[in-house]
């Protein structure tokens, strides 16, 4: 498996589970019916920030475990990371439009933040899987 084929997989792990682990302890501070009362703000800096090292140490001990990859990156693992930027990016759009119009509507910002969270989990759920099918599945550069 491909050094970049193997951060993808940390990347979808690692996002899928920062995002439940917030979603438990956002559902579990909520009374039903008033979602946007609940204290959110600290719980999603934390659980981005854990996500965020989380990924780090990762990447840093699958690179340390496998130094014959190292730093190489042919011209087809730059390919794949393009495309799966590219189609990650599309989630980013959408919520960005998403929040714009919630903003403009004066929604509660417990829910304009986890609109903008939901969309960056999705980019990169999304980015993640696209690059993991292009190596696994083949990828043929327009």
């Amino acid at each position: 498996m491909a050094l970049e084929e193997k951060r993808a997989w940390i990347t979808a792990v690692i996002t899928v589970c920062a995002y439940v682990a917030y979603l438990i302890v956002i559902l579990g501070r909520a009374v039903p019916g008033r979602f946007a009362d609940v204290p959110y703000v600290a719980a999603l800096l934390w659980t981005i920030g854990a996500a965020i090292v989380a990924s780090i140490a990762l990447h840093i001990a699958v690179s340390l475990a496998s130094p014959r990859d190292d730093g190489r990156k042919d011209q087809r693992d730059r390919e794949i990371g393009r495309f799966g930027e590219h189609i990650g990016q599309s989630f980013v759009v959408i919520g960005g439009v998403a929040a714009l119009v919630m903003a403009m509507t004066e929604v509660d910002h417990f829910w304009i933040a986890n609109t903008v969270y939901l969309a960056f989990v999705l980019s990169s759920l999304l980015e993640s899987i696209a690059k993991i099918a292009a190596y696994r599945r083949g990828f043929q550069a327009w």
